[in-house]
């Protein structure tokens, strides 16, 4: 499996559950090719996010990532709950 994790700060008026929210309406409504799951880790004190995602291969992880319209998902609807640019780390998950 190839995937991504993207590590962020909530902008000031952003809350964890509204970036939940988020992929879980993404994730219900895209269906991307390979997706396997996706999960949150906001921690203690509510000003940093984790998202890590799995795909069950590694071009079908760049297809969504080169995609254009992921792209536009991102800059209009998650980015605006983060405070600046996250952290990307892609690689093989093992098992």
């Amino acid at each position: 499996m190839y995937g991504t994790v993207m590590i962020g700060r909530l902008a000031p008026t952003a809350t964890a559950q509204a970036v939940v929210q988020t992929l879980e309406a993404w994730s219900a409504r895209e269906r991307a090719d390979g997706f396997v799951d996706a999960h949150v880790l906001v921690t203690d004190d509510r000003q940093q996010i984790v998202i890590a995602t799995r795909f069950a291969s590694k071009e079908q992880y760049w297809a969504l990532a080169d995609n254009p319209g992921q792209d536009e998902w991102y800059r209009t609807t998650l980015a605006p709950l983060l405070d600046g640019d996250p952290t990307w780390i892609d690689g093989t998950w093992s098992t």
